[in-house]
């Protein structure tokens, strides 16, 4: 696998100085992440720290909600993680006390991913007198406008700002007024050999008869992430072709919502909720095609997921996308929100299966220049060391 990253990640950001020095001392470093659940940032939290080389490190990581499922990987990995259990702004009181653990630890940097990680870390690491404030900016923030006021009036507590797309930097500077000198573009990474080696299952293990081709889509069950939209498009079209089936993958506030409009639809028969599933690798082999309906994202981790799986994708024209699908070579890419152009564009890979392996082959090639979880993780330790 080659480790090159693609045309916007920030290799002249952060080759400065001699990054494989190694301080006589590991340096302590502190993340700070809203939960630990599984999610696209929380496995880049996991992939980074468990990259770093403890020779150079000493991480802890600090977990603003109960004990997720990835604290887990962090024990196996014997990075120690302190879980807070805040239950939302009432406890935001509590930033003092993280603010004393910070200052008992002394880390010499701090990490924070996701909003209200981002929020309270910034605000804790500057009363324990961290020197170095990293943050991580994952999406471009388009439901709540007060959460890109709230990243604008603690822009001045941040060293270096991370973004994981060209396209959510360049939103970050002009929404939320960050310092272009400040922003460093590190994309999500993807361990390629498990998505291409991952076993399909069986239409017989996923009870469907023998000739289902499946379409999935992989996500939180919220109105970002497009799937009402995604059921209006299909519907008709599942029903032009009764051998294709559609599987979304996830668990989120609005699944009783989509089963009742499934139920409208009267598509009960060829829609598949599954809820959580720990073999999305697996799905993703199984698979003809992966549908991203989102309305807006930052770059979305299936996508490059089912990338390194051979599977040609149908994405809404959202931040990152362009950055990781070359269209009409490895995907197709419809207009964010529009239901007629997400609809033209399924139609025209499920009817055409001399298409969807041109894609795949293509992707053979695409998946030899993605960017490995290693490398990103390479690239996050080449930053700290530079802001040290």
């Amino acid at each position: 696998m080659t480790d090159a990253p693609q045309a916007d990640a920030p290799a002249a950001d952060i080759a400065a100085g001699d990054l494989n020095s190694r301080p006589d001392q590991p340096r302590r470093i502190a993340f700070c992440i809203t939960d630990l659940d599984v999610g696209g940032a929380e496995q880049c939290l996991v992939n980074v720290v468990g990259r770093l080389d403890r020779r150079e490190w000493t991480p802890h990581v600090y977990c603003l909600s109960r004990r997720g499922a990835l604290v887990d990987r962090l024990d196996a990995l014997g990075i120690s993680c302190t879980c807070l259990d805040w239950r939302g702004w009432p406890d935001a009181w509590r930033v003092v006390s993280l603010a004393r653990q910070l200052r008992a630890f002394r880390p010499q940097l701090l990490q924070t991913f996701l909003f209200h990680g981002n929020i309270a870390g910034r605000l804790a690491g500057t009363l324990a007198g961290v020197p170095v404030i990293v943050s991580g900016i994952r999406v471009a923030e388009r439901e709540k406008a007060w959460h890109v006021r709230l990243d604008r009036w603690t822009r001045g507590l941040v060293t270096q700002h991370v973004c994981v797309s060209r396209a959510v930097a360049d939103f970050s500077i002009r929404e939320a007024r960050l310092r272009p000198e400040t922003v460093s573009v590190i994309p999500n990474g993807v361990d390629v050999e498990r998505f291409q080696t991952a076993a399909p299952l069986s239409n017989a293990e996923l009870g469907a008869p023998p000739e289902t081709k499946w379409l999935i889509a992989v996500g939180r069950l919220h109105p970002q992430k497009g799937h009402l939209l995604l059921l209006e498009a299909i519907a008709p079209l599942l029903r032009a072709a009764p051998d294709w089936r559609l599987m979304i993958v996830g668990e989120g506030p609005l699944r009783s919502e989509l089963e009742r409009r499934i139920l409208e639809l009267g598509c009960r028969e060829q829609v598949v909720l599954t809820g959580f599933r720990n073999d999305v690798p697996r799905l993703l082999r199984t698979a003809s095609i992966l549908v991203l309906p989102s309305l807006w994202e930052g770059l979305p981790n299936v996508v490059l997921e089912a990338q390194a799986a051979g599977l040609p994708v149908v994405a809404s024209d959202v931040e990152g996308i362009r950055e990781v699908i070359i269209s009409g070579q490895t995907g197709l890419i419809t207009e964010a929100g529009n239901r007629v152009h997400l609809q033209a564009a399924l139609k025209e890979l499920m009817s055409s299966p001399e298409r969807r392996l041109r894609m795949k082959d293509n992707l053979q090639v695409h998946s030899q220049s993605m960017v490995t979880v290693d490398f990103a993780a390479r690239m996050y330790s080449d930053l700290y060391r530079r802001l040290l």
